[in-house]
């Protein structure tokens, strides 16, 4: 094993959070800002890249930093180790309401391909990369983008996704098209394009975008019934407006503490 050996427990129904548990010496990845907290044992330092190639030299690591940018992510993450004498726990939390999954990689031949933003956190030695699409047409129409997320490595991973999770398993040839911002993994087996939808009608009126996301088996898909895009252009038409502002800009916060109530 190059990962490090985390145990962990998913806390919670519709927010969650993992609490993961580290024996002296051993270490987690997460994104900046997804802590929620950690015991007096834990100590934490920002890295570039995830930390998994311990020996690279300061451009290898620029290099890596550099990936992560791409997918619109932060150059650093942050390493959390416990240099405590007994066991210790530190805690991420979900950025939004849905679900945590915890992803133990052998279980899927050391590759997972997810949405971006979609990962938490990691076992040291866990390689977040990117994955570039084969065809041009995904990362134009694709909804997530050119670039995906590609979690490598032998260990655990968490991702988390909006609302209810879905877990198709495709058999070899089988079809299946999908919402493209409702897709949130796919094992690296599966063939993933873009299709448009068939008709000047519903393509105008349908409500359902122009393009699906077609997947092929074999291999296991997971979907999420709440995208936080889906979420945010809700939250976006519901916002009260302001005198003198388009609907939605200022929003929630320039209607609450906006001059026109005393504050």
């Amino acid at each position: 094993m190059n990962a490090h050996e985390i145990d962990y427990k998913i806390i919670g129904s519709e927010m969650q959070l993992v609490e993961v548990e580290l024996d002296p010496s051993e270490s987690v990845i997460a994104e900046a800002g997804a802590m929620m907290y950690m015991e007096d044992g834990i100590v934490l330092d920002t890295i570039f890249g995830d930390g998994s190639h311990g020996s690279q030299t300061f451009m290898e690591k620029m290099v890596g930093a550099g990936k992560r940018l791409l997918t619109g992510e932060s150059l650093f993450m942050t390493l959390f180790t416990n240099q405590g004498m007994g066991k210790q726990h530190v805690a991420f939390g979900a950025p939004y309401p849905g679900k945590i999954l915890a992803m133990h990689l052998p279980d899927f031949g050391g590759e997972l391909i997810c949405q971006k933003e979609s990962f938490l956190c990691a076992a040291k030695g866990v390689e977040i990369s990117i994955a570039f699409q084969k065809r041009l047409g995904v990362g134009l129409f694709g909804g997530e983008g050119f670039i995906m997320e590609r979690l490598l490595g032998d260990g655990l991973a968490f991702v988390h996704a909006g609302g209810t999770i879905v877990k198709k398993e495709l058999q070899a040839g089988e079809r299946l098209r999908v919402d493209t911002g409702c897709l949130v993994a796919l094992t690296r087996s599966v063939d993933y394009d873009v299709e448009m939808i068939r008709g000047i009608k519903s393509i105008f009126f349908g409500g359902e975008g122009l393009f699906f996301a077609a997947l092929t088996g074999p291999g296991t898909v997971w979907l999420q019934s709440l995208p936080f895009s889906r979420l945010a252009n809700r939250v976006i038409k519901a916002a009260p407006q302001t005198p003198g502002n388009r609907k939605g800009e200022g929003g929630i916060f320039g209607t609450l503490f906006g001059g026109d109530h005393g504050f």
